[in-house]
């Protein structure tokens, strides 16, 4: 077998309760979660578990993203393609597939990687990263594709280890305990209260300044609405490739129609530039950033607005910003340690988080 000369074969470490393999709540919270263990996740791995007893074959992951190799990566490919041809309903497949994805990266990167910044334990940055208290005003809704949870040059991940784990909150898409306790806190704080940072193209773009400015009695009865503790402005951040967020960005209308009986999310662009992740990871464009950098472009933008710029927005997206370049540092060290090139590639695969 072939594998990529930088990829470090594993096995994965399951923890046995009774004659099957779970991951127990401690665990899942640990790697930034704040959900209940899916249920599908769960029984994946045992599925997966009782599958390496029946053909006395180790699990066995290499490189990034917690991918299975070898003969039983052969075996579990075709059982995972009856299970999922034998879901009938769609959205019942949909879950199978990002369930499966997070529970093969769970236990692809037990004991290898770090489970604060996901980075491996020799590059763990934790000890870098300077806490900072977000504005109790805002929330951050890390809306995850599966893809990217536990990716190494994630950056979304660093809203939660400067803000904590409720002020940036995880929710793994297609996961439904995580997507439940995203639209449960949104149907409570209101629609005008979440807003989506993302440029939906069927509106115009409209930037933070147009959104939040407390131009008309409109804007100012939200504004007031923001000082209420227990109301903060929820702010969704779509963190997956740009071939992803599309279909992302569907799920969150389709839920908002739902809810609210309309599925126009409101949204806002953000004026931002390149962000200290392009000199090391790719982008379609210039204009396109990471998700942290879109995080610090939007307190910037708040911080200029006189109702906001008494909250210490500015500091906070500072405190973003400082645990972008600790990132790009640790992904730069290791990458010049294995060897690897740290040029910019150009590619055609187009990248947000």
């Amino acid at each position: 077998m072939n594998f990529a000369p930088h990829s470090s074969l594993r096995e994965a470490e399951v923890n046995d309760t009774g004659c099957s393999g779970s991951i127990a709540l401690e665990e899942w919270l640990r790697w930034g979660c704040v959900s209940p263990v899916p249920a599908m996740v769960n029984e994946i791995i045992r599925d997966l578990k009782l599958l390496e007893n029946n053909i006395d074959a180790h699990m066995v992951f290499g490189g990034n993203g917690g991918k299975l190799q070898g003969d039983f990566k052969v075996q579990e490919d075709k059982k995972h393609r009856e299970k999922y041809l034998a879901l009938g309903d769609s959205d019942k497949k949909f879950q199978f597939f990002s369930a499966r994805q997070i529970a093969c990266r769970l236990l692809g990167s037990r004991g290898y990687l770090c489970q604060k910044c996901w980075l491996p334990m020799e590059d763990c940055m934790c000890s870098k990263v300077e806490p900072c208290s977000l504005w109790n005003g805002i929330r951050f809704w890390l809306y995850m594709h599966p893809k990217d949870f536990l990716r190494q040059n994630n950056t979304g991940k660093l809203l939660w280890q400067v803000f904590g784990v409720q002020a940036a909150i995880l929710c793994l898409y297609g996961i439904s305990e995580d997507e439940e306790i995203m639209w449960n806190a949104f149907k409570d704080a209101g629609k005008a209260r979440v807003c989506c940072l993302y440029p939906n193209q069927n509106i115009a773009p409209k930037t933070a300044q147009d959104a939040f400015s407390s131009q008309s009695s409109a804007d100012l009865e939200c504004t007031h609405s923001l000082t209420n503790r227990d109301r903060p402005l929820n702010f969704v951040l779509i963190d997956g490739t740009w071939s992803n967020s599309a279909a992302m960005f569907r799920r969150l209308k389709e839920q908002a129609k739902f809810v609210w009986g309309e599925e126009d999310l409101p949204c806002i662009s953000l004026a931002v530039g390149a962000s200290a992740m392009h000199k090391l990871r790719p982008q379609p464009s210039w204009d396109h950033t990471c998700t942290a950098a879109a995080a610090i472009g939007v307190l910037a933008e708040l911080q200029l607005l006189p109702e906001y710029s008494s909250y210490g927005l500015d500091k906070q997206a500072e405190a973003v910003e400082d645990a972008l370049i600790v990132l790009l540092e640790a992904l730069t060290a290791r990458r010049l340690r294995m060897g690897r090139s740290i040029t910019r590639k150009v590619r055609h695969s187009r990248n947000i988080c």
